[in-house]
Order: C-alpha cells, then structure tokens, then sequence
C-alpha cells in the first residue's frame, strides 16, 4: 500500500459496507457514506470560499457529528475544533488568534462563540442533521446568507497543508499555535494502529473529547486507517459507560488515569456485564496511570492496559507500552511507537541510559514549529529534535518513564522534587483513590510540597499519618508540609488533573 499521507487517502482504506462511524441510538454511517458525505462537505465549503489551509472553527458537542465534522472539513480545509465549554472572552481569544474562516456550530447553537463569531464577521455554518440521518451526517448551512466567491483554492487537501490546528494547554503561558500537517497526523494514526494491532474487526469505544488530540487521533483517525468502527458517545459518562460497553461490544477504548478510575469505582455494581465484555486492550494517556489503577483495571476487565505518552506537537503518541507477549512495564510509558525519541541534556548532548534528562523527539508526526513564534521554536527545537518539556530516564531496553513536567518539578530551596514520585507513594496507601502533588508558595523556601487527596469511600485517615506515610518511604524534604482532603481534584478540560496553579485554585497563595 502507498503511503497515506492525506485525509481524503486514509477515508479510502475502509470497505465501502464497513461501519465507519456509529453512535448509541443511532443508526450507523459505512464507510461508502462517509466518504460521500466528504465530497459533500468539501463542495459545500468550496462554494462558499473556503478551501485548503482555510481555517474552520468547529464547536460542536461530543458525539458523531463532531467526529465526521473533523474528518470530512479537514480533508479539505483546516480544522480547528474548540472546546465548547468556553466562555466569550475565551472564544474571542482563540476565533482572533486563528484568524478563522468560518465557524461550525449545531443547528439552532446559542454558545457564546456564535455571538463572538458575529462580532467578529466571521460566518456561522450550521451542520444540520437529519433526525434519521445515519450518525455523523449533516449538511453545512451558512446562518446567514454569504456573499463570498467560490474559492480557487478548493478540492481535497495535500500532505504538507495543515489538517487540524491546536493551541497549547498555556498553564504558564499565553497558548502557542500548533499546525500539524496531514502527513503529521496520518503518521501518528498509521504510529498508534501499529502500536495496538488495530484492524478492521475492532470497535474504538470514544469517551474522550475531540476539542483535543487523544481522541482525535488515537480514538478517531488511527481507528478509520484501519476501516474499523469508531462509536461515538456524548462524552465521558461513568453512569452510562458500562450501557455502552454492554450495548456496543467494543474491543478497546482509550481515556485519561482519571476516567479510568471513575469506571473502577462502578466495576462491582456492574459485574455481569464486565463479565460478558470482550475488550482486547485498554489504552491509557494523557497523564501519568497510576500502577495499582493499571493493575485493577487489568484484573477487572481480564485484558491488557496499555499506556502511552503522547503530546500536541507530536499530534498525539510518541511512545506506547506493547501488546503482549512483549513486555509491559507498569510506572513507563513503553518504547518508542512512531517518531525517534531520545534523551538530552540542557545543551543538546544526548544521555545515555539510565539518565536522567529532557525527553526529546523527531518524526513524520511531529510538528514542524509554532506558528507565528520564533522565540517558543527557537527554545523548543534543538538540532532538529523537539523538546518535549518532559523529564525522563530510559533504560536499557528503551523504556521510557516520565519522572515530572520540567515546569511542574518543585524547587524546595535548592532541592528539586519530582512531583510524580510523591504522588505515587501517596497512591500505594489503602485509603488514597486519587492524589496530585504540586508546589504552594512558601516564604524562606520559595515552594514547600503540597498535596490533594481524595480518599476512598468509607475510608479515612489522618493528615499526620500520610505524612507519616510517606516520611517512612522518601526524603524528608520531600515529604508533603501541606495536604488538602477533597471530595474532588480540580481538572482540566480532558480530565487531566493539573499541578500548576493549584496551590493557588485551593487558597495557597
């Protein structure tokens, strides 16, 4: 088989009566009829003056319309999914900075980026589904009549124009945009299909959102490379996941550590039908997966999880822990699985094994720079290799563990602590269900080690005996000064808990 290296070449792979797109409830969408409706959605954007490298933002809840909008309008234009939960000065942000083209909402859509999008003159399209239309089929409405010409610049895109952009998270600074090509993301879909076996006999269960690139990539475009079936759900629910897990039979589905643990919480009351699945793996990424969670969720699902490291420049994996029979070793996130990764020291040597350093990459997936920002690719590109942010050893077999965020590493008066390693301590007491580390300010010190605590149901402990816990276990120095007991850890958008900015989210400041 040629390379695949566009949209519109990896639609093609799927048998013409294969399920492409499906949804609970919903009838479903082949592969024949996604590809139509492709052709469709392209003409439709052409004559209406939007063609490739055109910049479409899509804010469309989770679910089979969002799904389809992102493959048939980036075969033609480029995508810029957002999330749908952002407020007007946020969508003001993000519609300014890329310099959108038009923007797709459902019919009858009254979020904020519609009045945004007005205010900005930028056009509103309305994807309009029938209510028997097979899932993900809609057609593009203009809200309002437009006037544009039809575009001289239309029909499927090419490699090197950009499929989908994405800004940076910016916990500690203003959101970077970054373009990944078609060539990128069909190489991390072909890197992520390799790394789990994916055929066209499986069925990816979606929970994750796909404002973001862990479902965009792993659940959505490595699933339709391998003309197999993507179910599209509303969103992470942990009351209806085990509905769908019953009613859809799928092999694998893919989520974040915290995701996983809201679904163990419920395994006991739904035993009969853990009993009757048939998943050949489960997928981790997006954060650390915690090793007594990977452990409980192997037991209780009877099949191998699989945790990967993935990052938005990399559009998505970068490395991935093997199927069996090779080994998988839990606390890592496997070997390389697509682009080269290695490890470099702070003036571009690269380390050998077992040493510490920043994890760095180079491939067909990674992104080729930040748009409009030479000082950001100035310091995160050395010698051609990307600079993940990430602190990391591999040893020499080249398993990769990631040990902290370089920007998440707490700086205890000279003594540098990896957050990581705290939380995984925490994590080994019986009573502890969910833990973040993180930095609080402290005056003398200039960071002291505080943590957050979500304790298991019905159990209890004392601040003093985790800490106690924990002194037995690590340094002193690193043992946390302050810990918090929540019913629940602020997270971000995609159910990743986030260090930085905690201590000031929960009054440390």
């Amino acid at each position: 088989m040629s390379e695949i290296n566009t949209l519109h070449a990896l639609l093609a792979v799927g048998q013409d009566d294969a399920v492409a797109l499906g949804a609970p409830g919903r009838p479903t969408l082949t592969y024949a009829g996604l590809r139509a409706h492709t052709d469709a959605t392209i003409a439709t954007l052409n004559g209406l003056g939007i063609g490739r490298n055109d910049r479409v933002a899509i804010v469309l809840p989770n679910g089979p319309l969002m799904a389809s909008a992102f493959v048939s309008i980036g075969a033609g234009a480029s995508t810029a999914p957002l999330n749908p939960n952002y407020r007007e000065p946020e969508f003001e942000f993000y519609l300014t900075d890329l310099n959108a083209k038009a923007l797709v909402v459902e019919e009858g859509s009254t979020s904020p980026a519609v009045t945004v999008a007005q205010a900005l003159n930028i056009p509103v399209l309305e994807a309009v589904a029938a209510a028997d239309a097979p899932a993900g089929q809609f057609e593009l409405r203009p809200r309002e009549p437009m006037s544009a010409a039809a575009t001289a610049n239309g029909g499927y895109a090419q490699p090197d124009d950009v499929a989908l952009v994405l800004h940076t998270s910016g916990t500690t600074s203003r959101p970077k945009i970054v373009p990944l090509s078609h060539r990128n993301v069909c190489a991390s879909a072909r890197n992520v299909g390799g790394s789990l076996a994916l055929t066209a006999a499986d069925r990816c269960l979606n929970v994750m959102p796909l404002f973001h690139i862990h479902g965009l990539i792993a659940a959505v475009l490595s699933t339709l490379r391998a003309g197999a079936s993507v179910i599209c759900t509303p969103g992470f629910d942990a009351l209806q996941f085990y509905g769908w897990l019953d009613a859809e039979t799928p092999t694998w589905y893919t989520a974040v550590p915290t995701m996983h643990q809201a679904i163990l919480a419920r395994a006991s009351r739904n035993a009969e039908i853990i009993a009757n699945t048939n998943l050949r793996f489960i997928r981790s990424s997006s954060a650390s997966l915690p090793k007594p969670v990977m452990q409980e969720l192997e037991e209780t699902f009877r099949a191998p999880v699989i945790e990967a490291y993935g990052m938005t420049e990399a559009a998505h994996q970068m490395t991935c822990n093997p199927l069996p029979p090779r080994a998988r070793k839990p606390g890592t996130v496997g070997v390389q699985a697509g682009p080269n990764v290695s490890i470099m020291d702070e003036q571009g040597n690269f380390l050998p094994a077992n040493t510490t350093g920043e994890v760095v990459i180079q491939g067909p997936n990674v992104t080729l720079g930040y748009e409009n920002n030479p000082k950001a690719n100035a310091e995160n590109f050395t010698n051609g290799w990307f600079r993940t942010g990430d602190q990391g050893i591999m040893d020499a077999e080249g398993y990769l563990t990631i040990t902290g965020r370089l920007k998440e590493i707490i700086n205890r008066g000279g003594e540098k602590i990896s957050p990581r390693e705290v939380d995984d301590v925490l994590m080994e007491h019986p009573a502890v269900q969910q833990v973040v580390t993180f930095a609080m300010p402290h005056a003398k010190l200039g960071e002291e080690v505080a943590a957050a605590v979500v304790l298991r149901d019905g159990m209890e402990v004392s601040e003093r005996d985790l800490r106690s816990f924990v002194g037995e276990r690590l340094a002193d120095f690193k043992t946390p000064r302050k810990i918090l007991f929540l019913s629940e850890i602020p997270k971000g958008a995609t159910g990743k808990l986030q260090r930085i900015g905690l201590a000031e989210k929960l009054g440390l400041g």
